[in-house]
């Protein structure tokens, strides 16, 4: 064949010559299609044969990826998962408490948070993630056992891990459990990291240490780097309580004390009462270094001033032995864990408030065997104790004023609190008693009623001084609560039961179970009052739950 046979075009026969051996010939037996019968193309966006296709859109062909399914007409569309106008712009308020900012986010659904701020404190390379969280996670532990509710402890642990660029992180409190994730993006698998508390602790020195800890991380022109935070978090730990032993002995006896007065006792009666607290207090300290569980520290230090009263019963002395019990109550009731509690359930923490209430009742049942014990031997001895007498016979409100304002005061070194705190808390609780004094005994309002809004008013101003001095508002209400809990209730229905009057013992015991309620509702609600008022960004709104009745 010459070099011009081989330019010319070979037939149809030819492509089927067994001798070709090019690979995109045609094998022998394969018809060869004709033009125009079917497109030859090969594309993936090709609709495959037999399969309908759906209706066109005006402006697109048939088949194309953007052609809407059958039942769904563009012209006519159900409500979107983003609506039409976007969700609104939240601007968060640069001056606010770190501790409103970081609680607007939370309540806020992940996609709709705002982008995240720059970061000031990431390192060459980005942030170090797990040792981020677990540096949150140590700071949320430290927190949690000093009794700072769940909502606060997971503002501050979102609040830690974004000032180090991490942002889509979700933190998670319980009672005992603390854990937070952090996921980079959707396609990134998340990090995960969890701590347990074993031990809680009144500590609200270093409670403040760590609010302070935080507000720095926060602060934009502060830039703490992950090693200087770490050191910090190390002295908090490593930090004494800023009272010794002998002044928290001392100051549990004058708890008592004032609060026998408070109750309508007299100097004999703050004696009394005084060293009853003191040695149930030293009983209690001797069985804490011996390991025994809080329980029975509560029931053996309830003993003491039970024993007291019981005493001046049998002797007839012309005191008034309910003061004295009533007065050695006051030291042991557990104000703060129930206040923790309820306000857990109040912001939907129902886990952690449950199990906050359990140990209330746990402590409230522990107080209840000492003193009950106490007193059951006291009538089987013969001692004339008055369940119906009324412990204030005469107002004294200048005494009383003055006695609720000691009460709060020692509660306050009581709970450890700074000293530069003690004098606001003290103003708050007498602020707190005249106002209770006004409503119950000026004006004949409910007990309950009046609690309540004493309460409210505790917790307006502990929340307005947290926020002056960016710290947690615990120190500023907690202490300030201390004039207004049920002793008086709790130790008539006591005694009631111990001398077989069951129903009147249970009317008594619901009766402080109210006041305490209210006293845990009232600060909240004060808490959330004061909230109303500062300015955090359209979304600093909570979203009110939808009401389930039964769907």
């Amino acid at each position: 064949m010459t070099e011009e046979d081989e330019r010319k075009p070979r037939s149809d026969e030819a492509r089927y010559d067994p001798e070709i051996t090019s690979e995109f010939a045609l094998p022998a037996g394969i018809a060869v299609p004709e033009a125009g019968v079917e497109p030859e193309t090969t594309s993936e966006f090709v609709v495959p044969k037999g399969l309908a296709t759906s209706q066109p859109v005006p402006g697109e062909p048939e088949g194309s990826a953007f052609t809407t399914p059958s039942t769904f007409s563009a012209y006519d569309a159900p409500a979107a998962f983003t609506p039409a106008s976007g969700f609104p712009t939240v601007s968060l308020v640069k001056d606010a408490p770190w501790q409103d900012r970081m609680r607007t986010m939370l309540r806020m659904p992940v996609a709709e948070r705002p982008a995240p701020e720059p970061v000031q404190k990431a390192e060459e390379g980005g942030p170090a993630v797990p040792r981020v969280l677990d540096l949150t996670l140590r700071i949320g532990e430290l927190l949690l056992a000093g009794g700072e509710g769940a909502e606060d402890v997971e503002a501050a642990m979102f609040a830690v891990c974004r000032s180090y660029g991490l942002d889509r992180c979700e933190p998670g409190v319980t009672f005992t459990l603390l854990a937070i994730s952090y996921q980079p993006s959707l396609v990134d698998d998340p990090v995960t990291a969890s701590r347990t508390v074993r031990r809680r602790g009144t500590d609200y020195t270093r409670l403040a240490a760590v609010f302070r800890l935080v507000d720095d991380l926060t602060d934009p022109e502060t830039h703490v780097s992950l090693e200087e935070a770490y050191r910090r978090l190390a002295e908090i730990r490593r930090n004494r309580h800023p009272y010794p032993g002998w002044a928290l002995t001392g100051a549990s006896g004058l708890l008592a004390g004032a609060a026998s007065v408070l109750v309508g006792g007299d100097y004999l009666v703050f004696v009394a009462a005084a060293i009853g607290a003191m040695l149930g207090d030293r009983l209690a300290w001797l069985c804490a270094g011996r390991g025994l569980p809080e329980f029975y520290q509560f029931m053996i230090a309830a003993m003491p001033p039970a024993a007291i009263g019981v005493a001046f019963a049998l002797a007839h002395v012309d005191v008034a032995a309910s003061a004295v019990v009533t007065g050695g109550l006051f030291a042991l009731l557990p104000g703060r864990a129930l206040v923790a509690g309820v306000q857990d359930g109040l912001t939907g923490f129902y886990i952690t408030a449950s199990a906050r209430l359990l140990e209330v009742m746990y402590f409230f049942v522990g107080i209840v065997i000492g003193v009950l014990t106490i007193l059951y031997f006291g009538v089987k001895l013969g001692g004339r104790l008055n369940p119906d007498a009324t412990l204030i016979g005469s107002q004294r409100p200048l005494l009383q004023i003055a006695a609720s304002m000691v009460l709060s005061l020692t509660f306050a070194v009581l709970l450890q609190q700074e000293r530069s705190t003690v004098l606001a808390v003290t103003l708050n609780g007498g602020v707190a008693w005249c106002v209770y004094g006004a409503m119950h005994y000026a004006g004949d309002i409910s007990p309950v009623a009046s609690t309540a809004a004493a309460a409210g008013l505790v917790g307006l101003f502990g929340q307005l001084l947290s926020r002056y001095r960016f710290a947690s508002a615990l120190p500023y209400t907690t202490a300030a609560i201390g004039p207004l809990l049920p002793g008086s209730a709790t130790y008539f229905g006591l005694l009631s039961m111990a001398q077989n009057e069951v129903d009147k013992g249970l009317v008594s015991l619901a009766k402080a179970a109210s006041l305490a309620m209210a006293i845990a509702i009232g600060v909240n609600l004060g808490s959330e009052i004061s909230r109303l008022g500062l300015r955090v960004g359209s979304a600093g709104k909570r979203r009110a739950a939808k009401r389930t009745r039964g769907f």
